[in-house]
């Protein structure tokens, strides 16, 4: 009853404003992966000195509707839509044996990017992928302080900005970590919270996400 009133006064609008449901079939069919995986050579020429892969399920350029998916999701508070976003990152991360699973950590938000968002995008993400994989969400990671918004920030202003932000919260974290998040640029972010947890004592991180903005490295 609650759902058929919002949508009578706030109806839903899809990516492309048609109404009615968040996301069209049409435009499902064009959110197409181009996988993006950098390996540790890759990571370590470009500064990223603690991440040892990073699995993009595609860029922006690639994919035309996947920025505005994202910030549909992330900054227009669109928590259905994790699902979708979901679906389109396992198409790009690898089957792991039984022997070999890592246990999922979503990138923890502050606080007060949490109340104001009403969730943290990455715990949507990760649960699903665990779900769907059979593997661990774990919540290894805390914010230690507000770093306020990256988006505008230039390269070198990010990874100053990221330095010494995260902490790991567990005494005795698993072997292999992967960070969930939606969306890397420069890699900070998922590079300091790879730092925090190798120095906790973790051996191997690697960072999947939904997306790679490959135009902000150089900035």
């Amino acid at each position: 009853m609650w759902q058929l009133f919002l949508d009578l006064f706030f109806p839903r609008r899809s990516l492309a404003g048609a109404e009615g449901e968040w996301i069209t079939e049409q435009e499902r069919r064009l959110l197409v992966a181009h996988p993006v995986i950098e390996e540790t050579a890759d990571l370590r020429r470009r500064g990223i000195h603690s991440l040892d892969r990073l699995i993009a399920a595609s860029t922006y350029a690639d994919s035309p509707l996947l920025k505005k998916a994202i910030r549909t999701f992330k900054y227009g508070r669109i928590a259905a839509l994790d699902r979708e976003l979901a679906q389109f990152l396992l198409k790009a991360v690898p089957v792991f044996s039984t022997s070999e699973q890592p246990v999922l950590c979503p990138v923890p938000l502050h606080w007060v990017r949490r109340f104001q968002r009403g969730f943290n995008q990455s715990e949507l993400l990760a649960r699903i992928v665990a779900r769907e994989r059979g593997l661990t969400v774990l919540p290894l990671l805390k914010r230690r302080r507000w770093t306020g918004s990256q988006m505008k920030r230039r390269r070198v202003d990010r990874l100053t900005a990221m330095d010494g932000a995260f902490c790991c919260t567990a005494e005795h974290p698993p072997s292999f970590v992967v960070l969930i998040d939606d969306l890397s640029t420069t890699g900070a972010t998922l590079d300091e919270c790879a730092k925090a947890l190798k120095d906790a004592g973790v051996e191997r991180v690697e960072g999947w996400v939904i997306a790679h903005d490959q135009r902000v490295q150089s900035m």
